[in-house]
């Protein structure tokens, strides 16, 4: 019966037109009250029967099947008695192959936790206690605001090893996250693909559940009670999201209805050729209406503030990691895939439309013009892409000895050449430390103290550094090992001096960062950096300035990159006065040796750096200083 349908003929209009961003609501399995059951709905458009099989028929292909509607493409019906916690799968027989298979519901909610296959059936009623948050979020995910994102994985970030070392549930999360987080002074927590997805160690990158919380950790519940208290604590949260392929498991999208109906069907459009995944057609309207409202699914159903898209260089080029003869050039001859860029584009206007407080951060590491500037002048219309060349240009700088690094100035200078081309936010992510790369830590060049200086300096450049901020979990205190989705962080770090000055560090960068308007105002505009002294790369050391859009916001940060302290350093400053030494990465509650300025200077009317005033320093070994003026202090210029 399809006496209790969700759709429309509107709906079915927009379905196959590829506008409908709430599909959410129309297909998968709803619950109904009167009367009671449940209605569901699946898109097979080559299919010539389609049933439901679940705990509630033993299995059986032939109890309950779905009815066509129209030419749509949909199945659908109303199944009576069929309750919340109810196990299912759809068996979609194909006209093509005329052989059938047993496939997960593209939009289910919930999911058996893997290996199990099965969808659920399930009521997302979640007494939300995020209002204020929400009232107020634009401030907090606004471009011009403080962004310092805490990038984790959930099921490795803390364990309880006396449990058999079992990863923490969501709810178990929430009060512990939410307590490290904001005593660290993180503004956000970015988590890797929360979706369901069959393989752990894909860390979640390989996602079948487009519309799920991996049910690993508990319920959509408990994940919406995971985002609430982190809202209830001021910190936003971000999803890593991955519309660029998934895998060939039998009972997800692959060949869903016998045909290549979410992938293209040409290898060489719809295999990707690093992971062996499915490419998704994004010329098909119906795969178009499907991704869109996945994303919109999690910011609508979840409150989350924003969106990262996994891998977009992948989705943007047709010869991404192709040789020649392997890909097939668009209608111009050329390598863009025009299809992903026509829908990246209506993805992010659709997005900011519905949702205007969140954010939308493109992984994207090529040089692809205008990825974070809107479509209506050529963009793609992301509100931040990440800087992928800044890190690896710094980190390539960092891991040299210091007595080497006088040759690779331009390693750290080169991105203000292109700084303010893109709203980019700078990543020290998870990519950074795996598959033997070692943990940042352990990147660093001299003996363990050296290690911990280059570190704290590292992060010091950072921070000083136009763009938001974004730190994979364990390179707040120095984790020694390279990340393992296997192991929990290693906590007991923390009882060495080093490792807790070192995050003590960090947590005292996202505080100036949070309370310096110099520091993350103008993140964005030209106006807000100049160089001091770029040219001194005998010494090793680079000066700059960082402005807010208010004269009196204002710092001015001093990196010494060699080990030896630079005494009677001198360098221009833009405002006379007495300025205090606001941090200082050698400090010995840091880890540091203690050389400074004694909490700080006196600006003296001697031209230098075009400036007409300048301060004479005690720069620090391996060491970043933060330099504020007094209030007292006025402009010379």
């Amino acid at each position: 019966m399809i006496a209790r349908s969700l759709i429309s003929p509107f709906d079915l209009h927009l379905f196959n037109e590829g506008t409908h961003s709430h599909l959410f609501d129309k297909l998968g399995a709803h619950l109904s009250d009167d009367p009671p059951g449940t209605n569901f709905a699946v898109w097979a458009p080559n299919a010539d029967a389609v049933s439901v099989i679940g705990d509630f028929n033993g299995w059986d292909k032939s109890a309950n099947g779905l009815y066509p509607r129209e030419q749509s493409g949909i199945w659908e019906g109303f199944i009576p008695g069929v309750k919340h916690g109810t196990r299912y799968k759809y068996y979609v027989h194909s006209r093509v192959t005329r052989a059938g298979a047993d496939k997960a519901d593209p939009f289910a909610t919930f999911s058996e936790a893997p290996p199990r296959q099965a969808s659920i059936v399930w009521d997302l009623s979640y007494p939300w206690g995020d209002d204020g948050w929400m009232a107020n979020r634009r401030s907090v995910n606004s471009r011009q605001g403080p962004w310092s994102v805490y990038e984790m994985h959930l099921g490795s970030w803390m364990r309880v090893p006396e449990e058999d070392n079992r990863w923490l549930t969501y709810r178990e999360l929430g009060p512990r996250l939410a307590d490290y987080v904001s005593r660290m002074g993180f503004t956000h927590v970015e988590f890797m693909p929360v979706m369901e997805h069959p393989l752990y160690q894909s860390w979640g990158y390989q996602v079948t559940g487009f519309f799920a919380p991996t049910s690993r950790y508990g319920t959509p519940q408990d994940f919406m009670f995971l985002v609430d208290y982190l809202h209830q604590n001021g910190i936003g949260v971000i999803l890593d999201w991955v519309p660029s392929h998934f895998p060939s498991d039998e009972f997800g999208l692959q060949t869903f209805d016998g045909t290549h109906l979410y992938e293209h069907a040409d290898p060489r459009m719809g295999v990707h050729p690093d992971w062996g995944s499915s490419i998704f057609n994004y010329g098909r309207n119906e795969v178009r209406g499907f991704l869109l409202s996945s994303a919109l699914s999690w910011l609508d159903r979840y409150h989350v503030d924003g969106l990262r898209v996994d891998a977009v260089a992948s989705m943007l080029y047709l010869d991404y990691s192709r040789k020649a003869g392997e890909w097939i050039p668009n209608k111009f001859g050329g390598n863009e895939n025009l299809d992903a860029v026509d829908w990246l584009r209506r993805f992010n206007i659709e997005v900011y439309k519905e949702q205007p407080d969140v954010q939308t951060i493109a992984e994207e590491s090529t040089a692809w013009p205008l990825v974070s500037r809107p479509t209506y002048v050529g963009g793609l219309g992301f509100g931040m892409k990440w800087d992928m060349g800044w890190m690896h240009d710094t980190l390539y700088y960092m891991e040299r000895e210091p007595i080497h690094r006088r040759f690779h100035q331009q390693n750290l200078t080169f991105r203000m050449l292109y700084a303010f081309g893109e709203n980019f936010m700078l990543p020290l992510s998870h990519d950074e430390v795996v598959h033997g790369k070692g943990s940042l830590l352990s990147k660093m060049p001299g003996d363990d103290w050296q290690k911990f200086a280059n570190l704290r300096l590292l992060y010091g450049w950072m921070f000083a550094q136009p763009g938001k901020k974004l730190l994979f979990m364990g390179g707040e205190f120095g984790q020694w090992r390279e990340w393992d989705v296997e192991q929990s962080l290693d906590w007991h770090l923390l009882d060495q001096p080093m490792h807790g000055g070192l995050r003590l560090w960090v947590g005292d960068l996202n505080r100036i960062l949070r309370e310096e308007k110099a520091l993350h105002e103008l993140d964005f505009d030209p106006a807000g950096f100049s160089w001091i002294d770029v040219t001194d790369a005998d010494n090793s050391v680079v000066s700059l300035i960082r402005r807010g859009r208010s004269p009196e916001d204002i710092l001015v940060a001093a990196f010494n990159f060699t080990p030896v302290p630079r005494y009677n350093y001198q360098i221009g400053i833009p405002m006379a006065g007495r300025w205090r030494e606001l941090l200082n990465s050698d400090a010995p509650l840091y880890g540091g040796s203690g050389q400074g300025n004694l909490g700080g200077v006196e600006a003296v009317p001697v031209s230098m750096h075009g400036h007409m005033h300048s301060v004479t320093l005690t720069l620090p070994p391996l060491g970043a200083l933060f330099l504020k003026p007094e209030v007292e202090a006025r402009p010379s210029e």
